[in-house]
C-alpha cells in the first residue's frame, strides 16, 4: 500500500460545511438580483437548486461542484440584459464575504496532519481569491503549500490539471497524494490525476453516491490522520 505524503482538499463541503456557508450566500445573491421580484427570485432559486425555505441545496445543484461561471449561466436565464462576465465578477465578490462554518475545528486537524509530515493543498472550483479569503478568515491559510481555484490557470475539476499542478508544486508523485472531497467531481478528478480518492460525508452527497467512486469514505476530515497513519 502506497504511503500518503500529501493531502489535497476540496474546500466547500470538505473544509467548510456546505449548506451553512453557501445557503446564506445564495439567499443574499438571489434577493439582490431579483430586486424585490418574488417570482423571479423563485425561478432563480429553482435554477440553481436552492431551497430557500429549508436553507439548503438540492442534490445535483450546480452550486455544489460548479464554478461561478456555471452558476452564473443558470441565473442569467432570468436576468435579461445582464452580461455573463459581469455576473461572474459579482458572484465572485459575494463569495469572498460568504460566512464560513468549519466542518471540523480546522487548525488542530490540519496542524496534526502537517505534523505527520504531510504536504497540504486546496483545490476548489471556487475562485482562488475567495478560497484564500475563506482560509485566511479561518486562520489556516498558512498551513497550505498551494491553493488552487478554477481561475488559477490549471483548469477546473473534474479535469486533473489543478491536482497535477499541486503534485508538481510539492514534488510528489500523484499516487502518494490523497484528493479529499465531498462530491463526485472531486473523486473523478482524483482518478483522472492518478491520486487516491477519499470521500467525506460532510457535504451534500451521501455514502451511496461516493463509495463507488472512492478508495475510502470517511465521516469528515478529522478521520484523515488515523487513516493516513495506517498507510505507513
Amino acid at each position: 500500500m502506497t504511503r500518503i505524503a500529501g493531502i489535497l482538499f476540496d474546500k466547500d463541503g470538505t473544509l467548510f460545511d456546505f449548506n451553512a456557508t453557501w445557503a446564506v450566500w445564495a439567499y443574499g445573491v438571489i434577493e439582490r438580483l431579483s430586486d424585490g421580484d418574488a417570482e423571479r427570485a423563485a425561478l432563480m432559486a429553482d435554477a440553481i437548486g436552492f431551497l430557500p425555505a429549508q436553507m439548503r441545496f438540492a442534490a445535483g445543484s450546480p452550486v455544489i461542484a460548479g464554478t461561478p461561471a456555471e452558476v452564473a449561466g443558470y441565473l442569467l436565464t432570468h436576468l435579461p440584459g445582464r452580461a455573463l462576465d459581469e455576473l461572474v465578477t459579482e458572484l465572485d465578490a459575494a463569495a469572498q464575504t460568504a460566512p464560513q462554518v468549519a466542518a471540523v475545528p480546522l487548525a488542530p486537524c490540519l496542524g496534526g496532519l502537517q505534523a505527520q509530515g504531510l504536504r497540504l493543498g486546496v483545490c476548489t472550483n471556487d475562485s482562488e481569491a475567495a478560497a484564500r479569503a475563506h482560509l485566511e478568515t479561518a486562520g489556516v491559510v498558512q498551513l497550505f503549500d498551494m491553493i488552487v481555484g478554477y481561475d488559477s490557470g490549471y483548469g477546473e475539476k473534474p479535469a486533473p490539471g489543478p491536482l497535477l499542478a499541486f503534485a508538481r508544486k510539492v514534488g510528489l508523485e500523484p499516487a502518494t497524494i490523497a484528493m479529499v472531497g465531498d462530491s463526485p467531481h472531486d473523486l473523478h478528478a482524483a482518478r483522472a490525476a492518478g491520486m487516491v480518492a477519499v470521500g467525506v460525508l460532510s457535504g451534500p452527497a451521501d455514502e451511496a453516491t461516493l463509495a463507488p467512486l472512492a478508495d475510502v469514505v470517511l465521516p469528515d476530515i478529522s478521520a484523515l490522520a488515523a487513516w493516513a497513519a495506517l498507510r505507513g
